[in-house]
């Protein structure tokens, strides 16, 4: 029970932490993450809203689980409500800074505390969000680093949106390439012991995280699933 409230807790206060980082990346104004960049690309040759189009991107994105055998969890659902909650609660007590410093100040703090956030919440081992799902699948599936893994996708996901017209910035850059490394660096310096029982498990063990073996552990490993949501 003790566990399960822990578990519980890591992924609420977790996903809380990444809305409100995403909330402080709006008012920073120096640009939309890569996602966003895509969703609004995507609007402009659809004709549907960025607030859709986000929703079929991301059934999209969770079809795509399917052949990486990842399983979704309460957290997946909790991914899509207490992230959209916590964003819009956000961007109401925040204020609008006009000053550049504080603006940049802001964008680089936003992406540290989104990279802890998300290290946090997907180490519930609840479930991860439809794209950090992503992330993590193709990490144990091919043994890469989380960092590159995720700096591609972010970076294929920004180009596509840009392509598309979306608006991309300084502060957009800073997210595609930086978010990944800042996640490895997190998972570095966390105890083995901690991510041995957490959602990253498979994830650490896979990757090239500088665990002995990397990304060549046995295939049979690799075959293991992601989350232990028993």
């Amino acid at each position: 029970m003790r566990r399960a409230a822990a578990r519980g807790t890591a992924l609420l206060v977790g996903l809380c932490g990444y809305g409100f980082s995403m909330a402080v990346m709006v008012r920073a104004g120096l640009g939309l993450d890569p996602w966003d960049v895509f969703h609004q690309g995507l609007s402009r040759h659809t004709g549907m809203t960025i607030g859709i189009a986000s929703a079929v991107v991301g059934v999209a994105v969770l079809l795509a689980w399917i052949p990486l055998r990842n399983r979704p969890g309460i957290g997946t659902i909790a991914n899509v409500i207490v992230i959209a909650v916590t964003v819009d609660a956000g961007l109401w007590l925040l204020p609008t800074p006009t000053s550049l410093p504080v603006r940049i100040a802001m964008m680089v703090g936003a992406v540290v505390f989104n990279a802890f956030s998300t290290v946090l919440y997907i180490g519930a081992a609840l479930g991860p969000g439809p794209r950090d799902g992503l992330m993590t699948g193709l990490v144990v599936r091919t043994g890469l680093s989380v960092r590159l893994v995720r700096t591609s996708i972010e970076a294929t996901v920004l180009a596509v949106g840009w392509l598309l017209g979306g608006t991309v910035g300084v502060g957009t850059v800073l997210y595609a390439f930086g978010i990944g490394p800042l996640v490895q660096l997190i998972l570095r310096i966390t105890p083995r012991r901690v991510l041995a029982v957490s959602g990253w498990a498979s994830v650490t063990e896979a990757s090239e995280l500088g665990v002995k073996g990397g990304g060549r552990r046995d295939k049979s490993r690799r075959n293991r699933e992601f989350v232990d949501v028993s």
